[in-house]
């Protein structure tokens, strides 16, 4: 009688014996310096007690595959990425691929050290929104012939695929239904200024007021940083001008909550003594009182097309590097009025 195979022992079992996620034990066998010690040791029991083997050789000679797909993200704390996150879980679902999540903190070092040890065999690919520094790393990818996506990102001037939208005509588009409700001290919170969708969206701002001979007034351009304190603390900075804004265009929807916020606690309201416009159009833009006009980005489809490009080159990795840049549209809600004069 032939003795029963022995039921072979996956990646899986080891993470429930561990008690962490499959993202974890993968890390440990990868020597991520980014796994606690005592995390490492639970993880390396549990291999024991199995014994699982992790055989990089035998999955080298299976043509390298780990059917996983590498996500690096600078937070996790916004409905900007959840929409993202979600397009890319619809697509990798549908190819029967798990997904691991880095959060980098919009710190650059961090970015470049996860890039290295995701490319070092962890993963298949690579998908990263909103990179601070892509040059760092995209020669290494490059020259390793490692697959990755660029997403939210207005590509480097490198031969790199990316996805992005029209993030100039989206702040042209908000400045330009402003002007034409009868606004012309119209004041502007940034985003990051080291992004280029920061940059394009100030940019639109600034062409919409020339082609309404709008004179552009320095001190109604706040720097902020994407975070809704940036929202609440430009919008104070705006409205304790002598002659405040009556209307306030943020660079993303996060940014101006915070600007509504802030209106609300000088006891104004919006839209009757002030007018709010947003970018993204984040499901909590049609949710919040009153509804907030914004620029809608399809982030959802962002990250299915970036997911559906990564995998095309999973398939050939030879494909030529394309930029791909999704309509924005400008969506009216309730956050802003016509300029009542006297």
């Amino acid at each position: 009688m032939n003795k029963p195979e022995k039921t072979k022992v996956t990646i899986h079992d080891v993470a429930a014996e561990a008690g962490v996620s499959y993202g974890t034990v993968s890390r440990v066998i990868n020597d991520d310096v980014h796994v606690k010690k005592e995390t490492r040791e639970r993880v390396l029991e549990a291999i024991d007690r199995l014994d699982y083997v992790a055989n990089r050789q035998a999955r080298s000679l299976a043509g390298g595959k780990t059917n996983s797909i590498g996500l690096l993200v600078p937070d996790l704390g916004t409905a900007y990425i959840g929409e993202i996150i979600r397009g890319i879980d619809m697509e990798l679902s549908l190819a029967d691929l798990d997904l691991i999540v880095y959060t980098t903190h919009r710190a650059a070092h961090k970015e470049a050290s996860y890039v290295t040890n995701l490319a070092s065999g962890m993963v298949d690919g690579l998908l990263l929104v909103l990179p601070r520094q892509p040059l760092d790393f995209i020669h290494t990818l490059s020259g390793l012939d490692f697959p990755f996506v660029l997403i939210d990102h207005q590509g480097t001037g490198e031969d790199c695929h990316a996805v992005g939208a029209t993030n100039w005509s989206g702040g042209f588009n908000a400045t330009e239904y402003l002007i034409k409700l009868g606004h012309k001290r119209i004041g502007f919170i940034t985003g990051s200024m080291d992004l280029g969708c920061s940059k394009d969206r100030l940019e639109g701002y600034r062409s919409a007021l020339r082609m309404y001979h709008v004179n552009e007034i320095p001190e109604l351009i706040y720097k902020g940083d994407f975070f809704q304190q940036d929202g609440y603390m430009g919008a104070s900075a705006l409205l304790d001008l002598p002659e405040p804004p009556t209307a306030i265009f943020a660079s993303n929807d996060v940014m101006a909550m915070g600007v509504l916020d802030a209106v609300r606690n000088r006891g104004l309201r919006v839209p009757e003594d002030i007018s709010v416009i947003g970018f993204d159009d984040i499901p909590q833009a049609s949710l919040i009182k009153p509804g907030m006009t914004t620029i809608n980005q399809p982030l959802e489809k962002m990250g299915r097309v970036a997911t559906q490009i990564l995998l095309d080159l999973l398939e050939n990795h030879n494909k030529e590097p394309k930029r791909i840049e999704l309509p924005t549209s400008l969506v009216i809600r309730e956050s802003c009025s016509e300029l009542k004069i006297g």
